[in-house]
C-alpha cells in the first residue's frame, strides 16, 4: 500500500494563475487608462499625470497596513482621525516654537500611539468589535484635534517641508519613491515572513491560531500600531501638500482606504488577499478619478462607479467558489 501524501499547497496550474483577482485588476486598470485616453487628450500629459499621482498617493500609505488589518478580519475606521490629530499636533507644536524636525517625529509618535491604543482596546475588550472600538476612537481623536485648533488653521511651515508633498527626485515625485519603498516593505512583511503567515492564520481562524501558540493579541496590537504610524506618515505628506492643516483634514479617507483594500481583493472575511492587489487598486481608483475629473464627471457619479467596482470585487470570488463547488 502506497503512503498517502498530504499537500499543503495547491498544485500550480496556468489557468488558476491567470484567474487570480490581481490579473482582473490589471485588466481593469488597462481599461481605465484606455478609456481616459479616449475621453481627454490631456490625460496622457506627463506633468498632469505626475501631479495627479501625487494627489492620491498620500492616502495610499494607509492602504498598506489596512490590508493587514482586514486580512485579520478586523477593521480600523479611525485612521482619518489619526491623520488629523497627528497633523494638528505637529502644526501646533511648530507654531509654539518646537523645531520642525522634532514636531515631525512627534507627529509620527502620535500616530503610533493612536494605533497602539486601538489595538490595546480591541484585545483587552474582546466582547467589543473592532468597528465599535475604532468608531469611538475616530470621534475621540478628531475631537482632540478640534480642541487643539478649534476651527482655525495652522501653517507657515519652513520651505524645505514643502518638498515632502511637492518635491521631485530625478523627475520622479518624492512621495512616489517613498510609497514604493513602504509598499515593498509591507509586501515582504506580509508574504515573506512568519509574521505575515500568522496574520493570515489569525484571519482564517483566530481561536485555532491562539491554541497553536500564535500570540494573537500581540500581533493585533503591532498591526494596529503600524496603521497609526502610517496614518501619521500620510499626515506628513498631506500637510506638506496643503501647506497648512485644520482639524477636518482627511475627512472621508477611511472609506477610500477601505474601498481600495477591498477592491484589491482583500477579503473582509479574513485570511485572504495580496498586497499587490491593494496597490493596484490604489492606482486604479486614483487614475479613474483623475481621468473622469478631466471631463467634469460629478463626484456623485464617481462614487457610484467605485461602488459598482466594489460589488464586482466581492461577487467575482463568490462566483468562482460556486463554479469550483460544482
Amino acid at each position: 500500500m502506497e503512503p498517502r501524501v498530504l499537500l499543503n499547497e495547491r498544485p500550480f496550474t496556468l489557468k488558476g494563475f491567470f484567474l487570480q483577482w490581481e490579473w482582473m485588476l490589471a485588466l481593469l486598470f488597462l481599461a481605465v487608462i484606455v478609456m481616459n485616453v479616449n475621453l481627454s487628450e490631456f490625460f496622457w500629459d506627463y506633468n498632469n499625470l505626475r501631479d495627479a499621482t501625487m494627489g492620491f498617493l498620500d492616502k495610499a500609505f494607509i492602504v498598506l497596513p489596512m490590508a493587514l488589518i482586514i486580512i485579520m478580519a478586523d477593521i480600523d475606521i479611525s485612521v482619518a482621525s489619526t491623520v488629523a490629530l497627528s497633523s494638528v499636533v505637529m502644526a501646533d507644536l511648530y507654531t509654539h516654537g518646537v523645531p520642525m524636525w522634532l514636531a515631525m517625529l512627534i507627529c509620527l509618535a502620535v500616530g503610533a500611539v493612536c494605533g497602539f491604543v486601538n489595538g490595546l482596546l480591541i484585545v483587552k475588550f474582546k466582547e467589543l468589535s473592532a468597528v465599535i472600538v475604532t468608531l469611538a476612537t475616530m470621534i475621540i481623536y478628531r475631537g482632540i484635534a478640534y480642541i487643539l485648533l478649534e476651527d482655525q488653521s495652522a501653517g507657515k511651515f519652513p520651505e524645505w517641508f514643502n518638498f515632502l508633498g511637492w518635491g521631485y527626485v530625478g523627475g520622479i515625485p518624492f512621495i512616489l519613491i517613498v510609497f514604493a519603498v513602504f509598499a515593498a516593505l509591507f509586501g515582504v512583511l506580509l508574504h515573506r515572513t512568519k509574521f505575515g503567515r500568522r496574520v493570515y492564520a489569525i484571519g482564517s481562524n483566530p481561536t485555532a491560531s491562539r491554541y497553536s501558540g500564535i500570540q494573537v493579541d500581540r500581533i493585533k496590537i503591532i498591526v494596529f500600531t503600524l496603521a497609526g504610524l502610517m496614518a501619521a506618515v500620510t499626515a506628513l505628506f498631506l500637510t506638506s501638500r496643503m501647506g497648512s492643516t485644520r482639524p477636518n483634514i482627511a475627512t472621508g479617507y477611511e472609506l477610500d482606504v477601505i474601498a481600495m483594500a477591498v477592491l484589491g481583493g482583500i477579503s473582509t472575511a479574513g485570511g485572504k488577499g495580496r498586497m499587490v492587489g491593494a496597490i493596484l487598486a490604489v492606482f486604479l481608483i486614483g487614475y479613474l478619478r483623475y481621468g473622469l475629473g478631466l471631463v467634469n464627471i460629478s463626484a456623485q457619479t464617481l462614487l457610484i462607479i467605485i461602488g459598482l467596482l466594489l460589488i464586482f470585487a466581492v461577487m467575482v470570488p463568490k462566483l468562482k467558489l460556486k463554479r469550483t463547488a460544482r
